[in-house]
């Protein structure tokens, strides 16, 4: 079969020619029939985070990986223990496999998995870069309902990460006092979850003007211009008094101190930082007392929230966001595109 590899971080990924995996037990082998890229596929190219200051977390390559979490494909082949999947269906992948035995991952926390043991798809073991992909067990893959073949393995990160998300913002029914950051492909999928799950229209952040039309017009209540001097005076009187919950799709130490303060004077805000774009910044201890403030970091989400995601897709309650589709051979530049900020909302790779 064919996949797409990085063989060393940093290098260009290669076309190669592979063994194509031969399904036992439990498992069910897929083919992929569109797959996300993601702002993690960047990072994992690269081989680091940025910690700010000059430090970086390594994530160094160990063997040639087909990169690919976000998968979507079509069932071709079955171990001999597996009873309860159709050949020819078409899943979403959940890909945050953990070692199934540490406490995280019998208490239901499986996407805490340790680095060490995890075998997460398309980050430690091979996924939608290669035209196929084994699957562990049936349990890890979802029904995407009527959802285009385009969107549904996006459900599987930046769908469960802006869910999860979301449900750690301390949100209410008809809240207008949610800012989201970010206008980019995670930033518009949370728009479309936090209106089908909350029936909230929130405020949204970019730099962009392009990306925000595209959120206005997607049903923002009202989208800012991070660089707009007065932008935490316009949130204020928006939000009449400042904002309750801010979630921020960017993570970056210019995004930390401009959630800092949307917040105005409100106690009891909620925090959640959900990007990885990286930095450093720093915080005033007795502030976070005076204004009860909560920080919460959000790491993508687990298997019983990825099946209460996958139950508001079915049920065609979330309003799907375009996605760009193209060749499985382009992702250099479909990597370098979205690295750069070239690329307007989501994007897929698929091997037709």
């Amino acid at each position: 079969m064919k996949a797409y590899q990085v063989i060393e971080n940093g290098k260009p990924i290669q076309e190669l020619e592979i063994e194509k995996p031969k399904p036992q037990g439990n498992e069910i082998l897929i083919k992929t029939v569109s797959c996300g890229v993601c702002h993690s596929d960047v990072h994992i190219h690269e081989g680091f985070f940025d910690l700010g200051g000059g430090a970086q977390l390594p994530v160094p390559v160990q063997d040639p990986l087909a990169m690919g979490h976000e998968i979507y494909g079509e069932v071709v082949e079955l171990g001999e223990n597996v009873k309860d999947i159709e050949i020819g269906k078409k899943y979403v992948a959940y890909p945050w496999i953990g070692c199934g035995e540490c406490a995280d991952c019998t208490n239901g926390r499986e996407h805490y998995c340790s680095p060490l043991t995890t075998k997460n798809l398309g980050i430690n073991v091979n996924g939608g870069y290669a035209e196929y992909v084994l699957v562990p067990d049936s349990k890890y893959l979802f029904d995407a309902g009527d959802a285009p073949d385009a969107v549904a393995g996006s459900y599987a990160c930046r769908g469960l990460t802006a869910y999860s998300a979301l449900k750690k913002a301390n949100l209410t029914k008809g809240q207008n006092s949610v800012v989201i950051i970010s206008a980019g492909g995670l930033g518009l999928l949370a728009l479309k979850i936090i209106q089908a799950a909350y029936s909230i229209n929130p405020i949204v952040i970019d730099i962009d003007d392009a990306k925000l039309a595209i959120a206005k017009e997607a049903g923002a209540s009202e989208v800012f211009n991070s660089t707009d001097e007065n932008i935490l005076e316009k949130i204020t009187e928006h939000t009449n008094g400042g904002a309750t919950s801010v979630i921020d799709f960017v993570g970056a130490s210019a995004t930390f101190e401009l959630a800092s303060g949307m917040f105005g004077m409100k106690r009891g805000g909620t925090y959640v930082i959900v990007g990885l774009l990286g930095g450093e910044t720093t915080l005033q201890l007795p502030m976070a007392t005076l204004t009860a403030r909560t920080i919460r970091g959000v790491y993508v989400g687990s298997l019983e929230e990825m099946g209460e995601l996958m139950s508001l897709v079915r049920e065609g309650k979330i309003d799907h966001v375009e996605v760009e589709t193209r060749h499985a051979s382009t992702a250099n530049e479909t990597l370098n595109d979205l690295k750069n900020g070239k690329i307007n909302g989501l994007v897929c790779l698929n091997h037709e």
